[in-house]
């Protein structure tokens, strides 16, 4: 494409969409806006790409203008069967997400994560061991900061991304240097309909890798091992379960290849969930060439991710607990794991399609003790409640008195974990800003 003689229309008006809008206006590209919402903050933000050279465009005008754009750009919120791309496509228009545009002018390294669990985690800990070992790493993608707006790359930069089925969805040129996979379990149904659209969806972050690229999958996931066959570049596995080619854990040691690393002792954060993830890292960085004492630095540098089974504060002798990132009930089932004494759970957000029976079922066997439900889901989780025989349950439909009973239920000595095991769309903008406001209002009551 040719910046300053092709047309854009750039559909959802989020920090991806700004940044993708920003990203063309400052290159002489003729940029349309639209978004679904009339929001202020949308005003705002076109009124501000109005100034650098952007056209706002109404509803009314949208599908009228299809026919003269060059190429559609989808923020990672807009469904790629959403009716404006749809009659994109019917016009043969080429259509193309935040992400995949920005690669196309990127000329570093990216590592790109990817899974249903872990990628965030995967992302920063990647982060974390290339900065050790002096590389200048840039995170960005799902974590919160587009690629679109990664300023002053250099070129020895290398750049992390973390990768959501929604970017992915319009992928169809994006080569990464290394693909990570961290696993697929069900997640945005709602959205990708089935599991096997969905698993293909995840693929595509493989789709173009070739002989001189990696590929870094997790062996103990039989989804991503099927994925594996159809991968040209070279492979290297992790596995909690089994020696591989790659990282490893025998004995409570850490190998890459065969040859020790690091004690799994050592690691700061717990649970098999991280140790797949710190392997998973563990590949990355041998792939790029950093050395076993750099590694062990970063390891010791990493303080996990925000809004990831995140202390909060300890109020009356109960701790608290922010897992907001948990937006599915495989999280969520990760997060109890990783409890060790009785916990109060707030669960609930809005409903993806996802079944919660599996999740009740091991919340049985889990210190949980009661669950607090809440939000657009919460009577669909309360039948899955029932529908197990599990019955120690309250249901609020505030997120705020939720938070309020979870408080008034537990006892001194256990904790309130906030893991809703849905998304956050049913009343906050995105998971960060929810557990921003689960950590406020703990924070308030201990005042």
């Amino acid at each position: 494409m040719y910046l300053k003689q092709d047309k854009f229309l750039v559909v959802g008006i989020s920090k991806s969409g700004v940044s993708a809008s920003e990203f063309l206006l400052l290159r002489g590209a003729k940029c349309y806006l639209y978004d679904d919402s009339d929001s202020q903050r949308v005003i705002d933000d076109c009124r501000r790409l109005e100034d650098l050279g952007g056209v706002y465009v109404s509803r009314e005008e949208v599908f009228d203008l299809i026919g003269e754009i060059d190429v559609v750009v989808l923020s990672p919120g807009v469904a790629i069967d959403h009716d404006i791309p749809l009659k994109a496509k019917k016009l043969k228009k080429r259509i193309i997400g935040e992400m995949e545009l920005s690669s196309l002018f990127i000329h570093n390294p990216i590592i790109a994560v990817t899974g249903t669990n872990g990628k965030t985690t995967t992302s920063y800990m990647i982060d974390s061991l290339l900065k050790s070992a002096n590389i200048d790493s840039r995170l960005c993608g799902n974590v919160g900061t587009p690629m679109s707006s990664l300023k002053d790359l250099e070129e020895d930069s290398v750049i992390v991304a973390e990768t959501s089925s929604f970017q992915l969805e319009t992928v169809s040129s994006f080569t990464p240097h290394i693909s990570v996979v961290t696993n697929i379990t069900p997640d945005h149904l709602s959205r990708h309909y089935n599991m096997e659209n969905y698993t293909f969806i995840k693929s595509k972050i493989l789709m173009n890798l070739r002989e001189s690229e990696h590929a870094v999958l997790c062996y103990d996931d039989p989804i991503v091992m099927k994925m594996s066959e159809k991968v040209r570049a070279k492979v290297t596995f992790f596995s909690t379960k089994s020696r591989v080619n790659g990282a490893y854990v025998e004995d409570g040691t850490v190998y890459y290849k065969g040859k020790a690393v690091i004690e799994a002792s050592e690691l700061p954060v717990s649970g098999e969930h991280n140790l797949l993830n710190f392997l998973a890292s563990l590949c990355v960085a041998k792939i790029m060439g950093v050395s076993d004492n750099d590694i062990s630095q970063g390891v010791k540098s990493f303080k996990g991710v925000k809004h990831r089974i995140q202390f909060v504060a300890s109020i009356g002798g109960v701790d608290y607990y922010n897992d907001s990132k948990a937006t599915n009930a495989d999280a969520t089932e990760k997060a109890i794991d990783s409890m060790t004494k009785g916990t109060v759970l707030i669960l609930g957000g809005k409903d993806k399609g996802l079944e919660f029976n599996g999740l009740f079922e091991r919340i049985k066997s889990s210190k949980v003790r009661t669950v607090v439900l809440t939000g657009e889901s919460r009577y669909r989780l309360l039948q899955s409640a029932r529908a197990v025989g599990f019955e120690s349950v309250s249901v609020a439909e505030d997120f705020f008195v939720a938070i309020t009973l979870a408080s008034i239920i537990a006892k001194e000595g256990e904790c309130v974990l906030f893991s809703p095991a849905c998304s956050s769309f049913d009343r906050f903008k995105d998971f960060e800003e929810r557990g921003d406001e689960f950590m406020r209002f703990v924070e308030s009551m201990n005042e």
